[in-house]
């Protein structure tokens, strides 16, 4: 099947996720696409899901019998594509109706538009004064840049994926789309901000990680998790806000990120913890006292 956009979806038990992100990628049946499933090994009901789902735009269907992880079916998926745009949506999140016309006539119209895609946080979690800087105008396109977003409900060009990757074996995808802006290209989120619905977001009610036990249940599928990123719930969403004050107040020169650059601001990121850390005991210890 020629489509002028290839989606992989990728499933790894999370059932409760899969039947709410799976039918709603499907549910506007206007968005041109070919989709492919892949499953990388579940045991929880999912592969019996998805034999049931039956959509013209599913050109194909893997059941796995291990978890190849993201970076190997991302690589096979994205470079066998006869498509012009690649994208990925994740099964933890619930895409806005339409999202695929808006980034595909960008990328038509925006030639050195690299990956770009939708919101995955809240609406509120958005400050416009913060980013404004970062927003830019391109024709009649607006993107509000950064070196990388997330990994879901995205779009590529398939020639610069080629003309970049593919993503190495140990390669997250942010630090692929790194290596994309470090080549001349624009990436960022669609202004104004298409919205995805993040279901795994610590914040969000139907998490399924709620508290340190589920934490521990699901440390083996989840990215930020398995990547030893935070150790319990307080980490996880004191990441979350890490990556918010990364997105709306750093520069998106992707050179920030690399270099002497790059470990300076890792060290000034220590320093706002450890100086944020020992405000909050001194004022456990005048409670106390």
């Amino acid at each position: 099947m020629t489509c002028r956009i290839h989606l992989v979806m990728m499933t790894y038990n999370r059932l409760e996720y899969t039947l709410r992100s799976l039918p709603t990628l499907l549910a506007d049946s206007d968005e041109e696409f070919a989709l492919t499933l892949w499953d990388n090994g579940s045991t929880d009901g999912t592969v019996d899901f998805l034999k049931q789902i039956k959509d013209k735009r599913i050109v194909e269907v893997v059941f796995s019998e291990k978890n190849m992880g993201q970076t190997y079916v991302t690589n096979k998926i994205w470079s066998e594509a006869n498509a012009e745009l690649v994208g990925k949506v994740d099964n933890d999140c619930l895409v806005t109706p339409g999202w695929t016309r808006i980034l595909a006539q960008a990328h038509a119209d925006i030639l050195q538009l690299g990956v770009v895609g939708c919101w995955h946080f809240f609406q509120e979690d958005f400050d416009y004064e913060r980013a404004k800087h970062k927003i830019q105008s391109f024709g009649k396109h607006m993107i509000f840049r950064h070196p990388w977003i997330d990994g879901s409900a995205l779009l590529l060009k398939r020639n610069i994926y080629l003309e970049v990757g593919p993503c190495e074996e140990t390669e997250y995808l942010s630090r692929f789309w790194l290596r994309v802006a470090l080549a001349g290209y624009v990436n960022g989120f669609y202004y104004p901000l298409v919205l995805q619905d993040h279901l795994d977001d610590p914040l969000n009610p139907r998490c399924l990680i709620k508290d340190d036990k589920s934490f521990r249940e699901y440390q083996h599928i989840t990215q930020g998790l398995k990547a030893g990123r935070y150790s319990n719930m307080e980490g996880r969403k004191n990441w979350r806000q890490e990556i918010i004050k990364n997105l709306l107040d750093d520069p998106y020169d992707p050179h920030y990120y690399v270099g002497w650059r790059s470990k300076l601001r890792r060290v000034k990121s220590w320093m706002r913890k450890f100086i944020a850390s020992k405000a909050s005991k001194e004022q456990i210890n005048r409670f106390n006292g």
